[in-house]
């Protein structure tokens, strides 16, 4: 539809719509944070540190979605034809909110978000993926428990409740578990031995959690096989990544009024503060050099001595942060076509800064947003106004007892839909679940958010996500090995990601933090079967 028609379209709904009738909007965009460019050389991963904290004061429903600041990590890009579509596939995820998370609460929850070939498949942790059918996987095997001593629940791995402003660490290297193989499937196409191992930087655990498998990236080229030896499995990572915020769902109402104005109130939404006035988001993104950590582990595997695991800060990229940023978070409604809608006046009460070399953030303009110094938050403005209908045009912040602001909107807070019983998460009960199947439990923990989480120990290289990897028995024994090294070296009680220069640390929820039974200390796994409500 041409600029004008559009324009034209937006105007006349505005004036055919009943003065002050109240119509359910939505707020969403993202925000962005520049950071320095890093060389080619620093391929080999990253890590970063994020505050976690409660977005919505109260959790809006079930069509709330968003992220906290994340990245998208994807392969370096082989040289393609420009007239060819760049294939999808990725590393993404971080902490949030989904439609699809059955036990939430205000406290985030961390998925993994791994993305195959244009979203073919995705895996968001052990045992989590795209879809709840079973027969029909799409990712759910994806992800290979690693860490002896951490639940994953396939709802996300959770935080502990209460968590506000601390920094949440994490971030994925590859490590040489595996080994390359010239086919998949019996293909003849290969996949690569490059594991992409989650590490987490909390108060209560620290180290490496669970890896991609290589097979969950190089899987769809058997049926693609111009696109072998393209993706992470195979491929560096580019180490120049977006880092935003995305939004994709926050409760909004708008009014309009008999002149066209139009009104919005939206939920509940907050940033944290620190004492100092400022709002530090992102701290201390790194991306590390080709090699970094595999060349050791990879020694140590062939027999060479003992790799602690520590990642060495000296062959990181730090990115520095340039003190700006950019917002397209918008409000509009289901009637409002895509090029109309406008966006939020973001500088009129938020700054994006530099807090200092490694760390972006927000200053708060305490005239417009409400700053709690004692509970450590500070809202956005509630309501805002806006009487364009095109780019130019920008929704601005009111105060509260604006008199303009229509009774019906300062009556109705923004909600969204009321939630339903969740069904509960449940596994297969046979095939690789059960042969040869777990060696100790079921066990019960009951998270923070509520729910219970039903898991059992399976022997590493028997896991259901390993017996899905495309690996032989022999290849699966060889691995076992290999892990049962790191498990006797690789404790969760010290530092591997370089630490974060300044804040607290959050926590996991301290029920995901386990001991194996005795006996099953070393080469033994958690797996969750069963996740849901009593």
């Amino acid at each position: 539809m041409p600029r004008l028609c559009v324009l034209f379209a937006l105007a006349s709904s505005l004036a055919a719509a009943p003065a002050r009738a109240q119509t359910p909007a939505q707020l969403d965009g993202y925000l962005g944070v520049p950071n320095a460019k890093a060389d080619a050389a620093f391929s080999g991963g990253y890590s970063m540190y994020v505050s976690a904290w409660p977005l919505q004061a109260t959790h809006p429903g079930p069509d709330f979605q968003t992220g906290l600041f994340g990245t998208w990590m994807h392969a370096e890009p082989i040289r393609r034809d420009p007239d060819q579509k760049q294939p999808y596939s990725d590393i993404e995820g971080g902490l949030g909110w989904w439609r699809d998370t059955r036990f939430p609460t205000t406290t985030p929850k961390f998925i993994m978000g791994g993305v195959a070939l244009d979203f073919c498949a995705w895996a968001n942790g052990p045992g989590a993926g795209k879809g709840r059918d079973w027969s029909n996987p799409s990712g759910k095997y994806g992800v290979a428990q690693l860490s002896p001593n951490i639940i994953w629940p396939p709802d996300g791995l959770n935080l502990a409740q209460g968590t506000s402003g601390q920094l949440f660490g994490y971030g994925y290297l590859p490590l040489p578990l595996t080994e390359p193989k010239a086919t998949t499937d019996g293909k003849p196409v290969p996949t690569g031995n490059q594991c992409w191992t989650l590490f987490l930087a909390t108060a209560n655990f620290r180290g490496p959690v669970a890896f991609f498998t290589p097979y969950f990236f190089s899987s769809p080229t058997v049926a693609r096989p111009d696109l072998a030896g393209t993706f992470l499995d195979t491929r560096p990572a580019d180490p120049n990544r977006a880092l935003q915020m995305e939004t994709q769902w926050i409760p909004a109402a708008v009014v309009h009024d008999d002149k066209g104005a139009a009104f919005a109130r939206i939920a509940n939404t907050r940033f944290p503060i620190s004492p100092d006035g400022n709002s530090p988001l992102v701290h201390r993104i790194s991306s590390y050099r080709q090699g970094t950590l595999w060349d050791d582990v990879n020694k140590w595997f062939a027999g060479g001595p003992k790799c602690s695991g520590r990642i060495d800060a000296g062959r990181a990229f730090v990115h520095a942060i340039p003190g700006k940023g950019w917002s397209t978070w918008r409000i509009h409604w289901p009637e409002v076509e895509k090029d109309a809608r406008v966006a939020m006046d973001w500088a009129a009460f938020a700054e994006p800064a530099a807090l200092d070399e490694h760390t972006f953030g927000y200053r708060f303009d305490g005239a417009i947003a409400t700053i709690d110094r004692e509970q450590g938050l500070v809202t956005m403005p509630e309501f805002w106004r806006t009487d364009g209908a095109d780019k130019a045009a920008r929704w601005k912040p009111l105060a509260p007892n604006d008199a303009s602001i229509p009774a019906t909107l300062k009556e109705n807070p923004a909600r969204g839909r009321e939630p339903e019983r969740p069904e509960p998460y449940v596994t297969p009960t046979d095939g690789c679940w059960k042969e040869p199947g777990p060696v100790a439990g079921p066990f019960e923990a009951r998270l923070g958010d509520g729910s219970v989480v039903v898991y059992s120990w399976y022997r590493f290289c028997d896991q259901p996500a390993l017996q899905n990897a495309d690996l032989t028995r022999e290849e699966r024994e060889r691995l076992q090995k290999r892990v049962e090294l790191l498990h006797r070296a690789w404790t969760k009680d010290r530092d591997y990601l370089p630490p974060p220069a300044r804040g607290e640390l959050a926590k996991l929820d301290p029920a995901l933090v386990v001991e194996p039974p005795k006996g099953f200390e070393v080469g033994f796994v958690p797996i969750v079967t069963w996740q849901g409500l009593r």
